[in-house]
């Protein structure tokens, strides 16, 4: 993947230790000493900032986890010690997924107060933001103290779809199925009550991740036939818009299982017909790399941009449901999942995508948002971007998200990453919210992904156990 990274700051970056010290520069080029492969190829693109003064200032940058409060601290290096060794990551999985199967109230963990206490020290505390609104405001607060530029919120409220038994489970819903049968359907309603509360916790520049298929069956079922969503849900959705715009804010629509994506790419992409007006972003769709058809859905959802002259909001994940998508659908390697994720973002960020920016076709207007916990992708990203802008040439606008609790190496590893203005990209933490059994599902989903990144993890582990002794020996030393 050539031209995308600036040659002099990767160097500064590589310096610094925002990139992990096992990356190194060669011959313009980031590669990794273990493993000796070439990641981007660095073009010839002068710098505003001289070498010597940022190689000074790089050098006297704090580590990147220096600015979590200690106890935050303390709990990420508990949970990355289980999350980092598979001997102690796979039974916690397999608690975790045990309790989110309904088993009377024994072991129901909103009812039972030992299971809900223990689960709430550790892993809710660490991946989710609170069970009510104070906690919630607290949290964010503390998440934006650190120098972030924000915060990502989603309600947990979601369904479940298990693609081997086509099965449906709606989870920790309090209604009854013959509800749903009513002229105004409960689940909705109950869904949309919660996506308000959490519109109302949002600050000016912050963004809504709604899930849409907490919205209960009437919705899923309507996304996984083809058609439309009931009225109530679309004048729902189109409150918490507006709302959104209100608060000067932006939404997010959050990715889901493959059963349910063709009518949420639809429905979204309704929204942004309506309010990403003015060369302005304020509905972007999600999009999920590891899936192969991804790159050719993003086309054609910018040939309707285009046509209709919307702002496209383009937000890329890998994904998140490899254990209930079809395996089918997914790349065969996650070497083909990252290819596929760097190569839209380059395509989008030098605007020559699929057709789009070559032969005098118009690139549509489309603002970026990466989600990713991958280091190398984010620094590409970022410098590649800082490159086209100093070379003066056409960009467009990308920002980042982590996870809470995941990847807080990558996020303030960005911050650190200034532009010749001095000013730091983006940086965003997803934070959910609910009771525990609402966020129980999404913790079992950030457990198998630690499972399935231990190596990443580790990496995270012994930069939380630098930062711990760098404390202690300066509390002695």
């Amino acid at each position: 993947m050539s031209n995308l990274l600036c040659r002099t700051p990767v160097a500064q970056r590589a310096r610094s230790g925002v990139i992990p010290r096992s990356f190194v520069v060669f011959d313009g080029s980031l590669r990794n000493s273990s493993t000796g492969t070439t990641l981007e190829k660095a073009p010839s693109i002068s710098s505003s900032i001289t070498t010597a003064r940022a190689t000074a200032k790089a050098a006297t940058a704090p580590p990147a986890h220096s600015v979590l409060p200690t106890k935050t601290l303390l709990r990420s290096l508990l949970v990355t010690t289980i999350s980092s060794h598979r001997a102690l990551l796979v039974p916690c999985l397999s608690i975790l997924s045990f309790l989110t199967k309904p088993r009377g109230t024994l072991l129901d963990v909103d009812r039972n107060p030992v299971i809900h206490w223990f689960l709430k020290k550790t892993f809710y505390d660490h991946f989710c933001a609170g069970e009510g609104e104070s906690q919630v405001r607290d949290t964010i607060g503390q998440i934006k103290s650190t120098g972030l530029r924000g915060v990502i919120l989603t309600y947990a409220r979601e369904t479940v779809q298990d693609s081997s038994t086509n099965q449906t489970k709606f989870a920790n819903n309090k209604v009854s199925q013959n509800e749903t049968d009513t002229q105004s359907c409960e689940y909705i309603q109950a869904w949309r009550e919660g996506v308000l509360k959490t519109v109302d916790m949002l600050g000016e520049g912050d963004f809504l991740a709604p899930k849409l298929t907490g919205a209960g069956p009437k919705v899923t079922e309507a996304f996984s036939s083809g058609q439309p969503v009931p009225a109530q849900m679309f004048e729902a959705l189109d409150e918490i818009c507006q709302r959104v715009v209100e608060k000067n804010a932006r939404l997010l629509m959050d990715a889901e299982q493959h059963s349910f994506l063709g009518g949420i790419h639809n429905l979204t992409l309704d929204m942004m017909r309506k309010y990403n007006q003015n060369g302005k972003a304020v509905v972007y769709n999600t999009y999920q790399a590891y899936l192969k058809s991804t790159p050719s859905t993003i086309a054609a959802h910018m040939q309707i941009a285009d046509q209709e002259g919307f702002t496209f909001g383009l937000k890329l994940v890998r994904g998140a449901y490899m254990r209930s998508d079809p395996r089918h659908l997914i790349h065969d390697t996650k070497q083909d999942t990252d290819n596929a994720y760097n190569s839209i973002v380059r395509g989008v960020l030098q605007q020559r995508y699929q057709g789009f920016g070559e032969n005098g076709r118009r690139f549509p207007t489309t603002d970026l948002f990466l989600a990713t916990h991958n280091i190398e992708s984010a620094v590409a990203a970022h410098e590649l971007h800082q490159a086209r802008l100093q070379a003066g040439l056409p960009t467009g606008r990308v920002e980042f998200g982590q996870l809470m609790g995941m990847a807080d190496g990558v996020s303030f590893g960005l911050l650190q990453l200034k532009d010749q203005h001095n000013v730091a990209p983006g940086v965003y933490k997803c934070l959910t919210w609910g009771s525990m059994g609402e966020c129980l599902g999404y913790l079992v989903r950030r457990a198998a992904e630690n499972r399935d990144a231990v190596s990443r993890t580790m990496t995270e582990h012994l930069a939380l156990k630098a930062e711990v002794k760098r404390r202690v020996r300066a509390v002695f030393w």
